[in-house]
């Protein structure tokens, strides 16, 4: 199965269960998936496991599932948490506006500096966004 078709397979609850075995990076099973995100039955589990394999992101090793292939487009994944990559921008920008409003502040404020500052401001509002849209949908 392609990149793309892979991509194409994780939305739902299917994402989820892969978000959950990215976090846990360990062989997990289907009942342990069933309490941890408290999904009706292990039938759901295992329906969502099997497009996970078609689609070659999961393997099975010894009656349990562990990652294959890791994801990670919109996201950027340290130790146990995935971090979506626009906040790092965003904390960039934010750091880039103190700095400009408190080490570079001229004591006249010229058209700009003024031009800078809110161009700064506005990759801030953006980035930080992007970050918050990109947390509550799951994107990887």
């Amino acid at each position: 199965m392609t990149a793309e078709n892979a991509k194409d397979a994780l939305r739902g609850n299917t994402l989820e269960i892969y978000r959950f075995l990215v976090k846990n990076n360990k062989p997990v099973g289907i009942r342990e998936v069933q309490r941890a995100l408290n999904l009706s039955s292990p039938s759901v589990v295992a329906y969502h496991f099997s497009k996970l394999e078609e689609a070659g992101l999961v393997k099975r090793e010894q009656g349990n599932y562990i990652v294959s292939k890791i994801i990670l487009d919109h996201s950027v994944r340290i130790s146990r948490f995935i971090i979506p990559r626009h906040l790092f921008y965003f904390v960039f920008a934010v750091a880039s506006l103190a700095i400009e409003l408190t080490l570079l502040r001229p004591s006249t404020i010229s058209r700009e500096y003024f031009f800078s500052t809110a161009t700064t401001l506005i990759f801030a509002i953006v980035f930080g966004y992007e970050a918050l849209q990109a947390w509550h949908r799951g994107d990887l």
